[in-house]
């Protein structure tokens, strides 16, 4: 195994990550298992990656299609060679170029940035010739903040209904990326915002499935996320330190 990441104490970082959303979960009664790690693996070496799998992680997430494709093909030997199929799950949390689509679909179990229709339109084109059924997150820009990608909530409405007709795209919930403050307290607003656009769509029966995730919270603020109803949380410096 990776000695520098034995010397930093990954395991330590991953126990101290799950005693964390427990206690968080349970302090709004909730149940802890009802939250997904996400373990961020962006520029994050191969040989950590294994060893956090050997851990026990089984989610990781990919802001970059390319840097995730040549991970996703190296660990798929490992896991098929040393760990006899361990089920393994890639998620796509960072923004998505509509070139990159047809990639995307074929490395991704999940997509949680959807934030316009003509994306959600080349997704499904591409699962559609896979023979696959695209699970898929929409995200939500929350913020004024030009570097944050997503749809507008105006606009949020009107993608869900559009999507919901695709047939090789299921919505599963909604993600966020809410501005960076020191204060975690400072974020609440906007997970509570998400939460309750969910509620909202589901209020309104726009599909015939409700709609259960809510992708929201880094390393910084996911207790806070957890709090407000966060079903997924992405964690990468909390795990793996500074990169």
């Amino acid at each position: 195994m990776n000695a520098r990441m034995k010397e930093t104490g990954l395991i330590d970082n991953i126990k101290n990550i799950y005693r964390r959303i427990s206690h968080a979960a349970m302090r709004v009664e909730r149940n802890p298992e009802d939250v997904k790690l996400i373990a961020v693996t962006k520029n994050v070496n191969i040989n950590i990656i294994k060893e956090a799998i050997d851990w026990g992680l089984r989610i990781f997430g990919e802001s970059r299609v390319q840097e995730a494709k040549e991970k996703i093909e190296e660990l798929s030997r490992f896991v098929h060679d040393v760990l006899n199929y361990t089920q393994i799950s890639w998620h796509l949390i960072g923004h998505l170029q509509k070139n990159k689509a047809k990639t995307a679909v074929q490395l991704f179990d999940l997509i949680h940035s959807i934030d316009s229709l003509e994306l959600a339109r080349e997704l499904n084109r591409h699962a559609e010739k896979n023979g696959k059924v695209q699970r898929v997150l929409i995200q939500v820009k929350l913020s004024e903040e030009e570097t944050k990608y997503g749809i507008q909530k105006e606009g949020l409405m009107n993608l869900i209904m559009a999507v919901s007709e695709m047939k090789n795209l299921r919505i599963e919930g909604l993600m966020t990326i809410p501005p960076f403050f020191d204060n975690p307290e400072m974020a609440r607003p906007y997970f509570i915002e998400l939460r309750e656009l969910r509620d909202k769509i589901n209020s309104l029966s726009i599909m015939h499935y409700a709609l259960q995730e809510l992708s929201m919270g880094m390393t910084h603020d996911f207790e806070v996320a957890i709090e407000e109803g966060a079903t997924m949380v992405r964690i990468g410096t909390g795990i793996f330190g500074e990169r």
